[in-house]
């Protein structure tokens, strides 16, 4: 089919389809469904990503006017957070970024390897503050955390910074439609021993899978689409989250590590 013939069965001028391949406009997600029939693209994966990107493309997050200090590889996330009924997060190091508090923040971003000026830093925690406007919107998504017990006992940012932090965490863990779970030491080998991952379900299963695995390391973000490799995920962490300790337990397990640390810090 020449390009001629399929503007002329999509009722386009030539031009406008050939502006849209050389990726000089932006295209809607209707005009890509379209076109996706046209050429006979029938593998529901391919379909779900190139509608998501085409979305994508049309919509300028918030997070846009951070672009000089936003990782290309994150900007991906952030466009896909927003949209998620549920999010799931497994971490084993560090508390995950949408229930940080500034401080905590600031102190991971401070221990990064590559030198980062103070200003850049400061972009990065306002980036990661705002971002959590997420939790409390109308209708905000489920969100589920597995913390190891390691998490609460690595003092990030010294004594203080992490006492708030925990603290933080007691007071969210409060709200409805947040949960949070420790993974205590005494349940020895688990599911998650691979390392952290984030889970996020979308409603719209039309223009994304319906889950998406995230995984981030030093330099990338890893997206994992296949429903078969997804499965293993929510397996694990089913698994996680059934190991864990109750929600209350949890609660009791983080205030006993705050008032420890805040012991020490005292000199007790």
């Amino acid at each position: 089919m020449t390009g001629e013939e399929a503007a002329e069965k999509m009722s386009w001028s030539g031009s406008k389809l050939s502006r849209i391949e050389r990726g000089q406009v932006a295209s809607n997600s209707d005009d890509i469904r379209d076109l996706l029939e046209l050429y006979g693209v029938n593998e529901p994966g391919l379909r779900q990503t190139l509608v998501m990107l085409a979305r994508e493309s049309r919509r300028r997050g918030w997070w846009h006017v951070y672009g000089d200090v936003l990782p290309e590889r994150f900007e991906v996330y952030l466009g896909l957070e927003p949209e998620a009924n549920a999010l799931h997060f497994y971490q084993s190091v560090v508390v995950p970024g949408l229930v940080q508090t500034e401080r905590y923040a600031r102190a991971l971003l401070q221990a990064h390897p590559m030198e980062v000026d103070a200003r850049e830093i400061e972009r990065r925690v306002e980036l990661r503050i705002r971002r959590q406007e997420l939790l409390f919107q109308e209708n905000p998504p489920k969100t589920w955390v597995v913390l190891d017990e390691a998490v609460l006992h690595r003092p990030i940012g010294g004594p203080e910074v992490m006492a708030e932090q925990l603290q933080h965490l007691m007071k969210i863990s409060t709200e409805q439609h947040i949960t949070v779970q420790v993974l205590p030491f005494g349940a020895g080998a688990h599911s998650g021993l691979n390392g952290s991952f984030d889970i996020l379900e979308f409603p719209e299963a039309d223009v994304y899978a319906p889950r998406l695995v995230h995984l981030e390391n030093l330099t990338n973000s890893l997206y994992i689409e296949k429903a078969k490799e997804v499965q293993n995920y929510i397996l694990a962490f089913e698994y996680l989250r059934a190991t864990a300790l109750l929600p209350e337990q949890s609660r009791e397990l983080i205030a006993e590590a705050e008032q420890r640390i805040r012991t020490r810090e005292a000199g007790g």
